[in-house]
C-alpha cells in the first residue's frame, strides 16, 4: 500500500505557515533550513507525515487560481476529529472559514491562507 508522505508547498513565510499549522493542528517542525536554490524550507507535522513549506531565495510571484491551472494545487485536505474546535482556531487566527458541508462521509469546511492556499477541513467523527 502506497501513501503520500508530504507536499512541498512554495509560500511567502514558511515559517509563519509552520506556525499557524501547528497551532491548528497541534503538529510539530520536523525539520527547517536551506533548501533548492538558496531557498529555505520549514517541515511540519507528525512522525510520519508532512506539509513542506519552502520560499525561494527571491520573491515568489502569485499564481493564478489554482482551479484554473494545468498543475495547480486545488486545495490541502486536512482531517481532524474536533471539526468545530479548529474552526474556532482558524477564526481565531484570522481566517474565514467558507463552503460548510455536511455529506457523506463527513462535514467539512475550506478556508484560504495569505498565500491564498486553500485547505480543506474535514471530520469524519
Amino acid at each position: 500500500m502506497a501513501r503520500i508522505e508530504h507536499v512541498n508547498i512554495t509560500v511567502s513565510d514558511p515559517q509563519k505557515t509552520a506556525a499557524l499549522m501547528n497551532a491548528l493542528f497541534g503538529w510539530n517542525i520536523r525539520w527547517e533550513g536551506d533548501a533548492i536554490n538558496g531557498g529555505y524550507s520549514v517541515h511540519v507535522g507528525d512522525e510520519e507525515d508532512y506539509l513542506a513549506f519552502y520560499t525561494p531565495a527571491k520573491t515568489a510571484e502569485p499564481h493564478a487560481l489554482s482551479y484554473d491551472t494545468k498543475g495547480g494545487l486545488n486545495h490541502v485536505g486536512i482531517v481532524v476529529q474536533d471539526l468545530d474546535r479548529v474552526e474556532k482556531a482558524v477564526i481565531e487566527a484570522g481566517y474565514t472559514p467558507v463552503n460548510h458541508a455536511d455529506y457523506e462521509p463527513g462535514k467539512r469546511f475550506y478556508f484560504r491562507d495569505e498565500d491564498n492556499i486553500e485547505f480543506e477541513i474535514v471530520s469524519y467523527a
